[in-house]
């Protein structure tokens, strides 16, 4: 399984709060008052939002904010502002005929038994279940091979209505031990527990304010490292700014107030730093990170050295650099340094210096989506077109053959140690469903391990690549599923979603919630935009900081192409997207209002000037810049969504959806840009903002919830694209 840090994939938070730099704010104001008054547009009832006076000066361009007041998301008039919305949105959504019958085969659809991919540590097998409908999936571990599996861990059993998930699990070398972690309502900050394996019984440790952070167990599983911040003050927890992470050793059996601090920089409070120890027990990592840039800093610590020496292996923060395992004191490296596709390298502490390193697997024309260390091989992931390719090399780079794969889509899974004959992989597509398989390195052979039993027939179903051209001339790909007897004559109900950030790739993958849709005759399309890492760091920085742009004008050119090959039309054609995504939807609605019927934006960064004053949105300059430098504001302010909404326009019919316990995207962001949204929507297309109670970002949402707001989009666009309706059909 490769160790890179998963925390930084999705980190698209954003920040809201008082105060800009370098500029005088001025209010004019004492501050909003919300009044039971309403305003009548598009025939909804929408609460009126009061604006204050308030003028930003960015570099002698005054920038106006008059829905400032909404970043206060704990105040009492934004708590009104939020309840009035909700009414009017589900007030709105329940009068939708088709609603019922979305949750209702959405209900039926997810009611199948998941399964994750086996994992073994000592004597013992981990893996986690989902009866159907349980709000969260349940860990399960296996003793012996021979044994009857047995409930480990049941975090439905945290909170009555399920939105107390695990946040990790880390399960010590030996299978004695599972550090666990919650995490409540959404929230990215955790708490970490230990349960004895044995007896399923919790220790009295408890370890809190961590985030962005797993659980590393030293060999001897006396304790674990772990990275935390300092607690936030009071009322700060869900947006107060994150700054110096430091990097902590928890021994079992001890208060937190006793951990050993064992790295922290003072000197650079946008450091992160994540901890890993070694198969064999003898170095400790340390991955310093810096925002979303995927360049990152590695140092190690021999931990049979009694000194508190940390060798920075690589220090100069020009590539990503992630351990992979090691064999002595060779360590094997998955880099993107002098290969944008990446490379595995082999460096020898002894003599570590850049003209030693040995390049294990090289290059190609397919970048590195994942390695492990399995069987004393590498097991390496790649993308060919989006779609995976596994094969596996010799630690001396000698190729070993390729595992076939069913067909096109994603893999998860291969975790394991270098000494392991055996591992469990999963492989699924937009109409596969997470297929588990044993893969046996002595024989080469891959077995199926179980195959979810959905009642669906997928024979009736497609999916299909093609590639489109954007603006500037640049090839994107677009995965586009539907049902065979579909028409090509641009009346079919498509949803177009889309992210283009970070370095995230969208590859083919399963999700029940897509089904309905399908049933029902829509299309769903899924467009590879630059800004991903589809085709290696080239394809990421092609789509990020001042070249944002081209992202948006991917996204436009691939819903052009969907309406002039007539898979639809523009007044029957959606998009959504979420985080970054929410993002891609508010700026590409704004600059091309004509070619959607509706848009769902997703826990959006849609104030482009203040993302990084909140939570950890300070971490994404590195994909966007920041508005305190001059240049990266006239672009930053050039496509901000809540910036450059116009008074008067017909925007597509909107609903934007956030939560009340986002602290990454802090929904001040998708308050303040609903605000606006309502004031300038002309004509009778609805402008809607639904906020989940309850929940953050998106992880750990407990099934019911998810089918509830799945069902509610769906039947939000049904109406929106006038399907069902025979006035509009």
């Amino acid at each position: 399984m490769s160790r890179r840090r998963t925390i930084l994939v999705l980190l698209v938070a954003c920040a809201v709060q008082a105060g800009c730099h370098g500029g005088a704010t001025v209010t004019t104001d004492a501050g909003p008052r919300l009044t039971p008054e309403t305003v009548n547009m598009a025939g909804l009832n929408y609460p009126q939002t009061p604006t204050v006076d308030l003028v930003d000066d960015y570099h002698g361009t005054p920038v106006a904010d008059p829905f400032r007041w909404l970043e206060d998301v704990d105040s009492p008039q934004t708590r009104a502002w939020v309840a009035a919305q909700n009414k009017v949105t589900f007030d709105y959504l329940q009068a939708i005929p088709q609603r019922a019958a979305f949750a209702s085969r959405l209900t039926g659809l997810w009611d199948y038994a998941r399964y994750s991919a086996p994992v073994r540590e000592g004597d013992r097998t981990f893996f986690s279940k989902n009866d159907g409908l349980q709000p969260q999936a349940v860990l399960f571990v296996q003793d012996t091979p021979d044994a009857e599996p047995r409930v480990l861990l049941d975090p439905n059993t945290l909170s009555a209505d399920g939105t107390v998930a695990l946040g990790g699990t880390a399960v010590s070398r030996d299978g004695r031990y599972l550090a666990w972690s919650t995490s409540v309502s959404g929230s990215d900050w955790r708490i970490w527990y230990v349960r004895d394996i044995a007896t399923g019984k919790d220790l009295p440790d408890k370890v809190q304010w961590s985030k962005f952070s797993g659980a590393a167990w030293d060999r001897s599983a006396e304790g674990f490292y772990y990275s935390r911040y300092d607690a936030p003050r009071e009322g700060e927890a869900f947006e107060g700014a994150n700054y110096y992470q430091k990097l902590w050793y928890h021994r079992l059996g001890t208060t937190q107030d006793r951990d050993v601090l064992v790295y922290e920089r003072p000197d650079r409070k946008d450091w992160g730093l994540g901890g890993d120890v070694s198969d064999d027990g003898r170095y400790l990592l340390i991955t310093v990170w810096q925002g979303t840039s995927r360049e990152n800093r590695l140092y190690y610590k021999d931990l049979a050295d009694k000194s508190k020496v940390i060798h920075r292996l690589f220090d100069t923060g020009d590539a990503s650099y992630e351990f992979l395992g090691n064999d002595g004191s060779v360590f094997f490296i998955r880099t993107n340094r002098d290969a944008p596709r990446e490379r595995i390298i082999a460096v020898d502490l002894d003599d570590p210096s850049p003209e030693r390193w040995r390049t294990i697997v090289p290059e190609g024309p397919d970048p590195i989506d994942g390695a492990s260390l399995l069987d004393h091989s590498l097991v390496v992931t790649f993308m060919h077109d989006v779609a995976a390719v596994v094969r596996r090399f010799g630690l001396d780079g000698t190729a070993l053959g390729t595992i076939d794969l069913p067909g096109l889509g994603s893999v998860g899974g291969f975790a394991g140690h270098p000494g392991d004959t055996e591992t469990y992989y999963t492989f699924d597509s937009y109409l596969n469903p997470g297929e588990i398989y044993h893969y046996d390195f002595r024989t080469g052979h891959s077995t199926l391990f179980r195959k979810p039993d959905i009642r669906f027939d997928f024979t009736d179903y497609r999916t299909s690549q093609v590639f489109f051209t954007s603006r500037d001339g640049t090839r994107v790909p677009m995965f586009i599923v539907h049902r065979n007897d579909v028409k090509l004559d641009g009346t079919n109900p498509t949803l177009l979603y889309g992210y283009g950030g970070f370095n995230v790739s969208l590859q083919p993958g399963f999700s029940a919630t897509l089904l309905p849709w399908l049933e029902k005759g829509g299309i769903y399309a899924v467009a590879n935009l630059r800004g991903g890492g589809e085709y290696g760091e080239d394809w990421h920085q092609g789509g990020m900081l001042r070249n944002k742009q081209n992202v948006f004008d991917d996204f436009i050119a691939a819903a052009e192409y969907l309406v002039m090959e007539k898979y639809t039309s523009s007044r029957r054609l959606a998009i959504t997207g979420g985080s970054n995504g929410g993002l891609l939807v508010g700026a590409v609605i704004n600059q091309r209002p004509d070619l959607f019927a509706a848009a769902i934006p997703a826990v959006g960064v849609m104030d482009m000037l203040r993302f990084q004053k909140f939570t950890i949105g300070w971490a994404w300059t590195s994909d966007y810049g920041s508005s305190d430098d001059p240049d990266m504001f006239r672009v930053l302010y050039a496509y901000s969504p809540y910036h450059n909404l116009k008074p008067g326009t017909r925007y597509p019919a909107v609903m934007v959806t956030t939560a009340d316990h986002d602290d990454r995207v802090v929904p001040g962001h998708s308050f303040k840009y609903a605000a606006r949204l309502q004031a300038c929507q002309a004509g009778e297309r609805p402008a809607l903002i639904r906020i989940q109670t309850k929940a953050g970002h998106g992880a750990g949402k407990p099934t019911a919830m998810v089918i509830e707001e799945t069902a509610d989009s769906y039947a939000f666009l049904w109406r929106a694209l006038g399907m069902g309706d025979p006035e509009k059909d």
